[in-house]
């Protein structure tokens, strides 16, 4: 069995429609201006964003869950922004395809704010 570990991503609704037409399987392509593909490491923190800025800035924020291949998460450092829980990854845009093709299952959305 692959040990994996878990991310979580805030997202809003144009980026999970792009992600279910994926089948739940990918992430889709950043933007030029996005040059990092910032997955969290937990739900609280997930959670804060969706509600901070996903819900104000589309009316409604979507909250982000998705196993991926344990040794690939670990080429990348955990960087801590902010508060103790405010963990994230810094994957270069470059690397998405990477990331996507270690993932494992299926991206769920475990939670929705309005």
């Amino acid at each position: 069995m692959t040990e994996t570990i878990t991310m979580w991503r805030p997202v809003g609704p144009e980026e999970l429609a792009l992600v279910q037409a994926s089948q739940m399987r990918r992430w889709p392509p950043r933007l030029e201006w996005q040059p990092i593909f910032y997955p969290v490491t937990n739900e609280q923190y997930a959670t804060e964003i969706t509600r901070m800025w996903n819900v104000p800035e589309c009316g409604v924020g979507y909250v982000t869950k998705f196993e991926v291949k344990a040794d690939f998460a670990a080429r990348y450092e955990v960087h801590c922004v902010g508060a103790p829980h405010a963990t994230e990854w810094w994957i270069p845009a470059e690397e998405l395809d990477a990331l996507n093709d270690a993932i494992v299952g299926e991206i769920e959305v475990v939670a929705e704010y309005r």
